[in-house]
This record gives C-alpha cells, sequence and structure tokens, in this order.
C-alpha cells in the first residue's frame, strides 16, 4: 500500500491542496495526517472540513500542539502563533473545535507508529531535533518506522540493533529503503508552513510492501495563501515567512 504522510497543514490551503492532488496522482491509497491541521494560515474552517472528510474516508490523523491550543487557552505560545489560534477559534464551528479535542496523541498500524512530536511523551511537544531525542523516542515503541512532524524541516533517523544512530536529510524524489534491521523515524517537512529555506510545500510518500520512504515537495499558489493570511488581519511576519520557506 502506498501512504501519503501530511504535517503541519497550518491552515494553508493553497499548499494542502496541491500536495493532496499530487500524492494522488502519484497513486496514494491511504492518507495519513500528522497534526496541526491549525495555526498560522489564513484557511482553517476549510482546512479542518477537509480533515474531517479524509478522516471519514478512512484516513489516519493524530493531534497537534496547535489542534490542542485551540480548546486549552492556556497554552502558552509566541505572540504570532497565539493571535493565529484566538482567530482561529472563532473560524471554527462546534463540531470541527470537537473534532479536533477527540483526535487521538498516536496511532499504530502494521508496524507504523503515527504521532506529531516525539513519541515517548507525545503530550509534552518535544521536537526531535538531534540523534539523543531520535534514539529516546525509537526506543520507547516497538514500531519499525515511526513518522512525525512538528519540527518543519525534513530528517530521516535511524537506530541499529548495537544502538548506532544515523541521521541525514533526505533528498526530494529519491526513495530510501527503511532496511528492516534498524528502527526509523522520519521527520516530515511541512505542507504548509516549511522551515528549511524551501517554500515549497513538503510531505512524504510511503510504500509499505518495498519498505521505501520518499520525500516530496510541490510548488503552491505561495503568494495567494500569504494574501489569505493577511486579508484575514493575522500578523504579517506569518505572510512574509512563507515567501522564504523558513
Amino acid at each position: 500500500m502506498l501512504l501519503a504522510l501530511f504535517a503541519d497543514i497550518h491552515a494553508n490551503r493553497q499548499a494542502f491542496t496541491a500536495c493532496l492532488a499530487k500524492a494522488r496522482e502519484q497513486g496514494a491509497e491511504k492518507i495519513v495526517l500528522l497534526g496541526d491541521y491549525v495555526g498560522y494560515g489564513g484557511d482553517p474552517d476549510w482546512t479542518v472540513g477537509t480533515v474531517i472528510d479524509l478522516v471519514g474516508s478512512g484516513a489516519i490523523a493524530v493531534l497537534g500542539n496547535h489542534d490542542s491550543a485551540v480548546g486549552n487557552p492556556k497554552v502558552q505560545m509566541n505572540a504570532e502563533a497565539e493571535a493565529a489560534i484566538e482567530w482561529t477559534r472563532g473560524q471554527l464551528d462546534v463540531a470541527q473545535r470537537r473534532f479536533l479535542a477527540d483526535l487521538p496523541m498516536k496511532q499504530e498500524e502494521s508496524n507504523l507508529l503515527f504521532v506529531h512530536s516525539e513519541a515517548t511523551r507525545p503530550d509534552n511537544w518535544i521536537y526531535v531535533t538531534d540523534t539523543s531525542i531520535a534514539s529516546r523516542s525509537m526506543q520507547s515503541v516497538a514500531a519499525h518506522v515511526t513518522f512525525c512532524g512538528h519540527v518543519h524541516k525534513p530528517a530521516l533517523y535511524s537506530l541499529s540493533v548495537t544502538g548506532k544512530m544515523t541521521t541525514f536529510v533526505p533528498t526530494s524524489d529519491v526513495p530510501v529503503h527503511l532496511l528492516p534491521g534498524r528502527q526509523w523515524l522520519a521527520v516530515l517537512g511541512s505542507v504548509g508552513q516549511p522551515r528549511d529555506g524551501n517554500p515549497a510545500a513538503a510531505y512524504a510518500l510511503y510504500d509499505t510492501v518495498k519498505h521505501e520512504l520518499t520525500y516530496c515537495r510541490v510548488p503552491y499558489d505561495v503568494e495567494g495563501a500569504a494574501r489569505r493570511i493577511r486579508n484575514n488581519g493575522l500578523p504579517v511576519w506569518l505572510a512574509e515567512r512563507l515567501l522564504a520557506g523558513r
């Protein structure tokens, strides 16, 4: 089965639409959504509605920290993020807010683990940014492959049976064979707010038969997404960073 995995959509309708279309063109058979459907971007109601429809059609979805913040005003974020979440609360209806509140922290399927952040304590929203955090995360689970987001920068880690760690930044559109003798942790790039200097939207494909993971990028209407942020009165910085991929 070919899985299409999406993380950190952040209410970016233009980016998510482009990624979904490309993944389906590539033959994706199942959708996996790794959290942060809202926050920062200008189309939270459309995005959550789309996620609800996808889950209704069999997609897997987990909770992200921005999704959690919608129902928890006590969550502390930076000023721009808090402004976006406060505005987002007013854009979502009761059913959409309930859907976010009911999302699980993680899901497992066929020796794969799906989570938004580090897997040891997903509710602590720890960023997987180095080998020590990645190693701790992998050693806490039995899954062959853990998929997460939260960092907004693509990375791939592996752990051997002897405890040897490897890490690298994958090349887009080049399949990586995830060897069965190692555990793997795949940090996806962001659909709606990339931070690796590349403004193109990011997602990934995983072939569960070949055990091949491919990181993908797709161009989209970045200016249109930035305009939605500006037109809704959100912090201008949230629009400007899209153009630079940071």
